[in-house]
């Protein structure tokens, strides 16, 4: 018997021994005078800071984020990339999360469970984007996995982006009055603006820089006076690595690059420029060679041409590394993705229109309205009248815009193809949440089957936020092994926040733990839930 006794506990100290390790953050929300562009605006801070604190992590961490919300509004967070697997109730939109009240507080559980790479987060209501409370998540591989690189000297986050000078409320109000947005008045690199930002360097060693475009609408092209880029990760994947003297990084995409610092000490300009635009935004931080004190000399280095076909031939250039170790999506127990038939297809068209002569956005002809109940809370409660599956078609309909709260069905472990259609002359840029999918197609006309022909079947990169040229298409194949409801979005934010954007419920008649988790024990209830009860804690 004393041996049966110390082999449970030799067996219970295994159990705990080789849990993932927690990482705990306190944030307190707060308004904050800031001046990005040289102009006082109000600014949403995270323990004083703008941009936010960064999150560091390895794969499999558990991530425990207490909220304050000492803002006069609600407020809440979404993780950009993180896929909270079972738990889309952790996901920080409006869709699937209660927003903290005002004075309140929330508990965020995150696990960064079989992910690697780099990513960001940012508040999710209203426009607070526009305000800041955003900043940058790393996640490593852990210690024993390969990584298709030599470690870095150093490990920089380069957060960019189009920004503007009025408040967060002014430009929301704009739109709440059926009005367009104005253009941006700047660019950002890491919440500053033009010739503030500087990394130091030192000569013959390599640096890893992770860069996100956390921006509100454009695409933004990156570059640095003098030096090379070697692509080897994005959004969780690791690329082939091609080098590369500028690189387009569109609203709500990141990568990382590596740079050598192989030429003569002194300054060189980084440059950070809007692409198909006009007027061009751009600004420009430093590179600094540690012990020079020689300036960055002109002329600033040059952005790509304004064709489209030279973003395009890049974005196809970008592959999955298939040599590479470390967590990818596995559909179907197999990483030959391209052998696998997709059960639905999905395309969703974007537009754009007047409802009640007020600007509107829409995908497939539905402008999208929130409900009175987080979908998912109101999923988890049997709530009717919420939101009805099936409420946006598979496929464009060519109709005129109209109002509802869209979901699109799905069933657990399909396979699916989702073609996002672009009819207009701007660059989109979308985000499913939840996921990460393959990339399998992108160019320009019109979409149909026989599109499939010129699919990559073999080695598409697989992130989370793509980009659709205009008057172009773009073709992804999902393996839904993630139950929940999941927010599928443009990451243009005023066209997100009036209306183009979804929610994909993917569904299983399953109970089991190991589908999906029940609703946390600290959920914050609101809408139709309001006065019910989560769980016993």
């Amino acid at each position: 018997m004393p041996f049966i006794r110390l082999a449970v506990v030799l067996v219970l100290l295994g159990i705990v021994a080789a849990e993932d390790p927690y990482r705990f953050f306190n944030w307190n929300i707060t308004y904050g005078t800031i001046y990005p562009l040289g102009i006082a605006q109000q600014g949403i801070l995270i323990n004083g800071q703008f941009p936010g604190p960064e999150i560091y992590s390895v794969t499999n961490d558990n991530i425990i984020v207490n909220v304050f919300n000492s803002l006069d509004q609600p407020f809440l967070i979404h993780w950009n990339g993180i896929q909270n697997r079972r738990n889309s109730y952790e996901d920080g939109v409006y869709g699937t999360t209660c927003p903290i009240p005002a004075g309140g507080n929330f508990t965020y559980i995150l696990q960064m469970k079989d992910q690697i790479g780099s990513f960001f987060y940012f508040p999710s209501l209203g426009f607070h984007k526009a305000a800041g409370a955003f900043g940058a998540i790393k996640i490593l591989s852990r210690p024993l996995i390969p990584v298709p690189f030599d470690n870095p000297t150093d490990d920089f986050s380069v957060l960019i982006g189009d920004w503007y000078t009025s408040n967060h409320t002014d430009l929301k109000a704009i739109l709440d009055k059926g009005n367009k947005l104005p253009f941006p008045d700047g660019i950002l690199i890491n919440g500053r603006g033009p010739n503030v930002t500087s990394f130091t360097i030192q000569q013959g060693k390599t640096y890893r820089f992770r860069i996100c475009n956390v921006g509100l609408q454009n695409s933004l092209n990156f570059r640095i006076q003098g030096h090379k880029m070697k692509v080897v990760e994005v959004e969780g994947t690791h690329t082939v690595q091609v080098s590369y003297s500028s690189l387009d990084i569109h609203v709500g995409q990141c990568m990382s690059v590596l740079l050598t610092a192989d030429q003569q000490p002194q300054d060189y300009y980084i440059v950070v420029s809007s692409r198909f635009t006009t007027p061009v935004l751009s600004t420009t931080g430093f590179l600094r060679y540690a012990g020079s004190n020689r300036p960055a000399l002109g002329p600033l280095p040059g952005g790509p041409t304004i064709e489209v076909d030279w973003s395009l031939n890049q974005a196809r250039s970008i592959r999955t590394n298939l040599t590479a170790s470390g967590p990818r999506p596995n559909p179907q127990g197999s990483y030959h993705y391209g052998m696998i038939n997709t059960t639905r297809t999905y395309r969703l068209s974007s537009s754009a229109g007047q409802v009640a002569n007020k600007q509107r956005y829409a995908l497939n002809s539905v402008s999208f309205i929130p409900a009175d109940t987080p979908l998912k809370v109101a999923d988890y409660f049997k709530i009717d009248g919420v939101f009805r599956v099936g409420s946006i078609s598979d496929s464009p309909t060519g109709g005129g815009i109209y109002l509802d709260t869209s979901v699109l069905g799905a069933d657990y472990r399909a396979f699916v193809e989702i073609v996002f259609e672009n009819t207009e002359d701007i660059v989109q840029s979308y985000h499913l949440s939840g996921y990460s999918f393959f990339v399998v197609g992108m160019d320009g006309g019109k979409w149909t089957s026989d599109s499939r022909a010129q699919y990559n079947l073999r080695d598409a990169v697989s992130r989370c936020t793509v980009q659709v040229y205009p008057m172009s298409w773009t073709a992804i194949y999902v393996a839904l092994d993630n139950v929940g409801m999941w927010n599928l979005r443009s990451e243009f934010w005023a066209r997100q926040y009036l209306g183009q954007q979804t929610y994909l419920r993917v569904y299983t008649t399953s109970t089991s733990l190991r589908d999906e988790y029940p609703i946390p024990k600290n959920a914050l209830l609101c809408g139709r839930a309001s006065g019910r009860r989560t769980r016993p804690l």
